[in-house]
């Protein structure tokens, strides 16, 4: 009989540098669904992989005087090396330059050209390097990628086009008829009314000036661009559009492809929309999760975290870091990330709760019986509601961990952690070891939290692989006691096994002492040669910006119509400007160098294209612009010289 199947991927990694513990989430994450199903007796394939393609590397690479190649060979390495230390059972690693990956993205472009899905037009408009995304004007926000808030290129150059209108009515018909298909919920509802339902536009999906890509086979000047050839890798790994395809046909559709939420457009919208003009099976689910970041903003050393993921491998364990990633944050949702907070829960759930549990059971078990429990027992009070918890934990983590809820599934595994460790202070051994009479009582008490630690070894495997087998060896639990089938059931621990002490499983952490530590972790780690492009893009200590830079501020003319304090602050006015033909509401800290009565009627200098913002609860609709001096506490508005109409233009 054949096994059932499991597909799960993440995405394909964009090799830009050296990856930061925020890039471990996913592959960890989806490491332990792939443990989970193998577990459970599932045939499973768990694919990651990297990005090579596309104009960023093109520009990155010959910077460093490397070939695109060389330099992506390079990083590549790298990340495999880390997978390695997370303990990433991957099941293939794909490279967007492997030969099989290239000849089967040339096939499906030409098999979609041939369709007449794809079509030779002229592309013009917003590129955004980084991402590898074309925007149109109406969605760039404040100028910028509304997906990295970073700068955009105006691009004109001969394209192809995908025609994703065409499959409009289609996606929104699949996402309403299948609601599991995107998750969670909030990611599924943004794509049917912030991109799908206001019109999808044609896709270019060429390039033409640069040429570190798939090249087009009947048209040598264009190579395929990046998301054709990202999003392919999930079915050309498996073999599709090669002489052997045996794994596509047994592991296709996908059930799960695990994405960040920036990339859940391109994975909800254009890659469904790929299949159904291959005429393929769309994946079961797509599960967009948040961002792990730093004190809610990007991930970086200059926010004092260490986040090298090897430095804190290194320092407290792969199971301890995979253990916080997946626990600290319920899954789907952003969180974030600080050395505080992984050392708080290694100190409270790891070494108290359940490293505490382990050798304190096995340092019971050999003190009171030499370190092999005997077969007379005695059953007592409080024994039922312990075999009960703990024989449900295997239920409900596979129930939770089904619908990718991670951090949930441990919360419940670590209910029974705390429910045996409160066991022990119930049945207090160390009371019924002064009596011989009890030691059937106390042999029995010291089996159940055996037993306990059995259930919970096997549990934890999916999350923490290191941690079960030091369990085993020191409470001697053999092969047949560990599957996970076994966990289900009470009564499998052999009393006669022979425990032996180990390490401990978790050593406790100093915290005032680690923090410190790991702030001479954090070196300034600019070269010198970045210090140098810094230091020659400003002036005194000021960052210099481009003419293009500042033509993106409006700067008017406005008159001083009324202006009074603001209620219950000293350093606020309120004052109402005529711009042209319209009217404005500002507030300014200026209360403390001008009196309300003094402003009516002057001409002054406003930022009328500043978005609005909200202070102490009044709408300020732009800025007007000041000088100071703040060593002599001064500061004077900008004012007009003559006689010019509000609503002219400062440029």
């Amino acid at each position: 009989m054949n096994k059932k199947t499991y597909y799960i991927t993440t995405p394909i990694y964009y090799p830009s540098g050296k990856l930061h513990i925020g890039h471990s989430y996913t592959t960890v994450a989806a490491d332990a669904m792939a443990r989970y199903k193998r577990l459970q007796g599932y045939d499973v394939m768990f694919l990651t992989g990297t990005d090579e393609h596309g104009q960023k590397i093109q520009r990155v690479s010959a910077e460093h005087g490397m070939t695109p190649k060389e330099y992506v060979d390079k990083i590549v390495d790298g990340i495999k090396k880390l997978w390695d230390l997370m303990k990433i059972s991957n099941d293939k690693f794909i490279r967007t330059t492997d030969d099989y990956h290239v000849k089967a993205v040339q096939k499906i472009f030409k098999a979609l050209y041939d369709k007449g899905d794809i079509y030779k037009s002229e592309y013009e408009g917003w590129y955004c390097t980084p991402c590898e995304s074309f925007w149109t004007e109406t969605q760039l926000e404040d100028g910028k990628c509304p997906d990295c808030g970073r700068s955009v290129e105006k691009t004109r150059e001969e394209s192809y086009f995908f025609r994703l209108s065409k499959y409009q009515d289609r996606l929104i018909k699949h996402l309403e008829e299948n609601p599991e298909f995107i998750q969670p919920t909030s990611r599924r509802n943004e794509m049917i009314n912030n991109f799908l339902k206001p019109g999808l536009e044609d896709l270019c999906v060429s390039r033409t000036s640069f040429n570190w890509g798939v090249p087009v086979t009947f048209d040598d000047k264009h190579v395929v661009y990046v998301w054709i050839d990202a999003l392919s890798n999930y079915i050309t790994a498996l073999g599709y559009g090669s002489d052997d395809d045996e794994n596509f046909r047994k592991f296709w559709p996908a059930d799960v492809h695990l994405v960040g939420k920036e990339i859940v457009r391109f994975h909800t919208i254009i890659w469904p929309a790929m299949l159904m003009a291959l005429d393929l099976p769309l994946p079961k689910q797509v599960f967009g999760h948040g961002w792990l970041v730093l004190d809610g903003g990007k991930m970086s050393k200059s926010k004092g975290n260490v986040v090298d993921p090897v430095i804190l491998v290194e320092k407290y364990g792969v199971d301890a870091i995979r253990y916080f990633l997946l626990r600290e944050v319920p899954f789907g949702s952003d969180g974030v990330f600080s050395n505080e907070a992984l050392i708080s829960r290694i100190n409270s759930d790891l070494a108290n709760d359940l490293g505490n549990l382990v050798s304190r059971t096995v340092a019971m078990i050999n003190k009171y019986f030499e370190g092999v429990l005997p077969e007379e027992r005695q059953t007592g009070e409080f024994d039922e509601d312990l075999k009960n918890i703990l024989v449900s934990v295997k239920g409900k983590t596979e129930e939770l961990l089904d619908k990718l809820q991670f951090s949930t599934a441990l919360s419940e595994i670590w209910k029974a952690v705390s429910r045996t460790n409160k066991y022990i202070d119930e049945t207090m051994p160390w009371v019924l070891a002064k009596e011989e009479k009890n030691r059937p009582r106390l042999a029995e008490v010291l089996y159940n939290l055996a037993e306990s630690i059995r259930i919970i070894s096997i549990i934890i495997q999916p999350f923490m692989p290191e941690t079960p087998l030091k369990i085993w060896e020191q409470l001697s639990i053999p092969e047949d006691q560990r599957t996970w089938e076994s966990a289900g059931s009470w009564g499998v621990y052999r009393q006669n096994s022979p425990v032996k002490a180990g390490a401990v499983l978790f050593p406790r952490i100093d915290m005032e002492k680690e923090l410190k530590s790991l702030e001479n972790l954090n070196p300034d780690t600019e070269t010198e040669k970045e210090k140098q492009e810094k230091k020659e893009k400003s002036v005194a200590g000021v960052k210099l910006v481009t003419i293009d830079d500042f033509a993106k501020l409006d700067l008017r003319v406005v008159k001083v119509l009324s202006c009074e304090k603001v209620e219950k602050s000293n350093k606020l006015l309120k004052l109402i400007v005529r711009c042209g033909n319209e009217e404005r509401q500002i507030v300014s800290g200026i209360a403390e160098y001008y009196k309300p009565e003094e402003l009516v009627g002057k001409k002054l200098v406003l930022i009328s294209n500043l978005k609005p913002a909200k202070i102490r609860g009044i709408e300020s609709q732009g800025m007007i612009l000041a000088a100071t001096d703040d060593k002599a506490g001064k500061l004077v508005l900008v004012t007009v010289d003559g006689d010019i109409d509000d609503g002219a233009k400062v440029s």
